[in-house]
């Protein structure tokens, strides 16, 4: 095949945040990172089971990461855009640690705009409610969410 060869990595989730975003910043040129992890809900629940949830490494740099440190809060509902990465590093016994997480380069809220009330969100007005795999997900009241 010849032309140009198309990379992508994108990742688009939803889901809720188990913690407040923890805040530091870099020792080089004091570059504000925000670090949260995001429960979020698997498509599908074997018959007989509690829906089950994947928790996702996110961090977001600078301008973002201040966002997210400012009005991200634990158990809040959230829209996330960004790459996945991989990254390693040796500890001091010399033991080799692996994490792989999502690099944020677009957040937004996603819950609904009074509590117990679902309506349309930020999120879904940008990206509407199709899931992945082409079948359509709505949300006709707040029984009908997952979590």
């Amino acid at each position: 095949m010849k032309g140009k060869v198309i990379k992508m990595n994108k990742v688009i989730l939803m889901g809720r945040l188990t913690r407040d975003p923890e805040v530091r910043y870099t020792q080089t040129n004091n570059t504000v990172v925000a670090s949260f992890s995001l429960a979020v809900n698997r498509r599908f629940v074997a018959q007989g089971q509690e829906r089950q949830a994947d928790f996702i490494n996110i961090v977001a740099w600078s301008k973002l990461g201040e966002f997210c440190s400012k009005y991200f809060k634990k158990g809040q509902q959230v829209g996330i855009i960004g790459r996945i990465q991989t990254r390693n590093w040796d500890d001091d016994q010399g033991t080799k640690h692996y994490v792989t997480e999502v690099v944020a380069e677009e957040a937004y809220f996603a819950d609904s705009k009074r509590d117990g009330e679902a309506s349309t969100s930020t999120f879904e007005n940008t990206f509407g409610n199709t899931m992945p795999g082409g079948s359509d997900f709505e949300v006709s009241s707040s029984d009908d969410l997952p979590f």
